[in-house]
């Protein structure tokens, strides 16, 4: 699988883990150098609490167009640290 954005790959992998529909890839896996924390948080009840970030190209940004859990449930332990994208990232 594959996470692009703005003809920038920001993620692949083929040991991604999906739940809900959306693919979480392995930390190793992200281009960090276009990912820059972003202030937006979330809470799931059965997941927790997620951690935002932002993609950046150039002078092109796509605000909070991942996810992650630092530190979820032990019950959905299988994607702590792992990202998920949305919005205008394209998985393929």
């Amino acid at each position: 699988m594959r996470a692009t954005w703005n003809g920038v790959t920001l993620a692949e992998s083929d040991d991604t883990v999906v739940v809900e529909g959306n693919h979480y890839f392995p930390p190793e896996s992200v281009n960090w150098e276009h990912l820059e924390k972003s202030w937006m948080r979330s809470v799931c009840f059965w997941k927790g609490i997620a951690r935002y970030y932002s993609a950046r190209s150039g002078d092109e940004r796509g605000a909070s167009v991942a996810w992650t859990y630092p530190h979820p449930f032990p019950w959905i332990a299988k994607i702590k640290g792992h990202l998920a994208f949305w919005g205008d990232v394209e998985i393929h």
